[in-house]
Parts: structure tokens; C-alpha cells; sequence
């Protein structure tokens, strides 16, 4: 994908990766009732983005991390509406 993206294309996509990855950090600090299925899509966008950013300007330990975040955030978001599921089975 490097060939694609130019070393400044792919700074911004992963300043707005990391945007995200912080956004949703803080949002789980300041909020009183967290949505664990938006605190885990902002980390996955996240991690995406960082993922994409760094086929350019790559860096093996820090690629491993975003593979890493963005395996822990699929599950997050699986988790959350198989929950998400029951609860609206229980309901009925």
C-alpha cells in the first residue's frame, strides 16, 4: 500500500488513528455510563488507521500493537452486541 500513500498522506491518517485511539481513551475517563460498543469502534477506527499509516512509514513493534488493539476491539465489539442481543431477547 506504501506505494500509494504518499510518507505525508500517511501521517495524517495516522494523526487522525491516534485522534481516535485518544478520543476514545478519554471518553472512558470522563463518561459515567460507558457504551463499550462505541469505545471499541473509536479503537478500532483507530488502530486502523494507524495500521494504514504504517505500510509507509513502517515500524515492526508498533505494527504489532495495532494488530494486537485491533484484534482486542473486534472482540470488544462482538462481545458487546452478542450482549447487546440478549439484552433486547430478555426484553420481549
Amino acid at each position: 500500500m506504501g506505494e500509494y500513500i504518499s510518507s505525508f498522506a500517511a501521517d495524517i491518517i495516522g494523526f487522525v488513528g491516534s485522534f481516535f485511539i485518544v478520543a476514545a481513551f478519554a471518553y472512558s475517563n470522563v463518561t459515567k455510563a460507558m457504551n463499550v460498543l462505541l469505545f471499541n469502534i473509536l479503537n478500532l477506527i483507530g488502530a486502523a488507521l494507524l495500521t494504514i499509516s504504517l505500510t509507509v512509514n513502517f515500524n515492526l513493534p508498533t505494527m504489532v500493537l495495532e494488530i494486537i488493539w485491533m484484534a482486542i476491539a473486534t472482540f470488544g465489539i462482538a462481545k458487546a452486541l452478542i450482549e447487546r442481543r440478549k439484552n433486547n431477547a430478555a426484553k420481549q
